[in-house]
């Protein structure tokens, strides 16, 4: 695992902790009360309220749950995208949170069906200044296998096992995105991945958007569960030892930031194969359609027993990543198709849970 690597990198450097004392405090450090939603999921009786306590698990950019639920007329849920948790530096068009939006959606309908209700979709039906979707529930939903894996899926950031994605697993996925496994374009896109992750992090500005969302051990996760949370012994540890802060991450000469960059990095090279989604267009329908088809491909890849990551930096609006956009559109699209996402597909280690907001918190009452 990198980080563990890295980690006894800093031990042989001299970072000593003491084994008793801060194994004890570090044993502690699980951030249960941000992962309750996890638990809590599936348990309300109300049917729209069980199918919301499963899409709020969804995956989505920076993890920042942008989605309200509005519950006041019976059998509807509207369903807002709160601009307030918005990315203007990283995704100054909304693209990437309303694919998130899209991800959100798609997990309500699969959600639904488990208790018989069907869930139809008016989206947008204000303009993109109201709600994202009127979602109406009906009798006669269809239970959809991919239900099964949803309390499994996650997004795994570690390095992959240096092991090939089967072809009759890409063949699988195929109807949900474009599976590159061919060793030329892996290459490209193991390069391209790795020069886009770099703009963005010698960007002061679109990285300070990230480092603001960090959230740095159990107390901050804990007080605020969206955002990039790092827990965990390891970054638990740093801080104990005062190797963790933001203005450590903004450095770009400190000794975490260039933690930061080697983890990345050595996960990035760890790419055995992709996951591409693209769209006839970019509209918001065709954004919120990628949402749908990358959260079933999470779901799909998840029960074949594979991980999945984004890795989209290429695909960022602001315009100092123009010429890897541009990269990734020649490399990746067809003409007039716009890639909408772009991950990491392969063998990678268990990882835990994301935080989560409550349910509650997600509801609008007025």
């Amino acid at each position: 695992m990198s980080t563990r690597r890295t980690f006894l990198r800093l031990l042989g450097g001299g970072v000593v902790l003491a084994a008793g004392s801060a194994g004890a405090f570090l044993a502690t450090r699980t951030p249960s009360r941000a992962l309750a939603p996890w638990d809590a999921a599936g348990e309300y009786e109300e049917p729209r309220m069980r199918a919301l306590s499963f899409a709020i698990l969804a995956p989505n950019p920076h993890n920042r749950q942008p989605w309200e639920a509005d519950l006041r007329e019976p059998g509807k849920i509207t369903i807002w995208r709160d601009k307030s948790r918005d990315l203007p530096e990283t995704d100054p068009y909304d693209r990437q949170l309303t694919i998130g939006m899209g991800c959100f959606l798609e997990l309500l309908a699969i959600a639904a069906g488990e208790t018989g209700d069907a869930v139809s979709f008016e989206l947008f039906p204000e303009g993109e200044e109201g709600p994202v979707a009127v979602a109406s529930f009906a009798e006669g939903g269809a239970r959809d296998p991919l239900f099964a894996h949803v309390m499994d899926r996650r997004s795994c950031k570690e390095p992959f096992e240096d092991r090939a994605v089967p072809a009759e697993a890409a063949a699988a996925l195929a109807p949900l995105a474009e599976i590159v496994t061919e060793a030329e374009r892996v290459a490209a896109l193991r390069a391209l991945t790795w020069e886009a992750f770099q703009v963005e992090v010698m960007t002061p500005r679109t990285f300070k958007e990230s480092v603001d969302l960090m959230r740095m051990g159990k107390a901050e996760i804990e007080a605020n569960p969206d955002g990039i949370d790092l827990g965990g012994p390891f970054f638990e540890s740093l801080q104990l030892v005062g190797m963790m802060s933001r203005e450590g991450q903004m450095d770009q000469t400190s000794q975490e930031f260039a933690i930061g960059f080697s983890i990345y990095e050595e996960m990035l090279a760890a790419t055995q194969a992709y996951a591409v989604v693209t769209t006839p267009g970019n509209s918001r329908a065709d954004q919120i359609a990628a949402g749908r088809r990358w959260l079933r491909l999470n779901l799909a890849a998840t029960g074949l027993g594979l991980a999945l990551q984004p890795v989209s930096q290429a695909l960022q609006e602001f315009p100092e990543m123009a010429p890897h956009y541009e990269a990734a559109h020649a490399l990746l699209a067809k003409p007039g198709e716009t890639v909408q996402m772009l991950g990491r597909l392969g063998y990678g280690p268990e990882t835990p849970r994301t935080p989560r907001w409550p349910l509650e918190t997600r509801l609008r009452d007025a």
